[in-house]
């Protein structure tokens, strides 16, 4: 936690969707932080603690998201990860998001009102 509200760390080399989730979880008393690439965001993550984290499946390079929750695995992280990804709804089918150490799975463009409604149950 962040000045009384939970941290959320959002990552993703598409600066248009960073900015709009960051507006979306200020807007709701969420302390945001943002990484443009998996490298940045596992700096952030050491530095930071973040109580739950929204990854973008693609990102540098093809499955890079899915790269980044392996290393965050391997240094012991327990927040919720979930994956952002636009490559539709067969990847639910071809994706074992427990497995890859994932809480959830969230579609592009992200409805905001079951992400705010997630993310309340999950932090309270």
């Amino acid at each position: 936690m962040q000045d009384g509200k939970h941290i959320i760390l959002l990552v993703d080399d598409d600066p248009d969707i960073l900015e709009s989730l960051r507006i979306v979880l200020d807007a709701n008393d969420y302390f945001v932080l943002t990484a443009s690439s998996g490298q940045e965001g596992l700096k952030i993550y050491r530095e930071q603690r973040p109580d739950l984290l929204i990854v973008d499946l693609m990102m540098e390079e093809i499955d890079s998201g899915t790269s980044f929750v392996k290393d965050l695995q391997a240094i012991g992280n327990t927040a919720p990860v979930y994956l952002l990804s636009s490559a539709g709804d067969s990847l639910y089918s071809t994706v074992d998001a427990s497995a890859l150490g994932l809480t959830g799975v969230f579609q592009k463009p992200i409805n905001t009102e079951m992400l705010l409604a997630l993310l309340k149950a999950k932090l309270g």
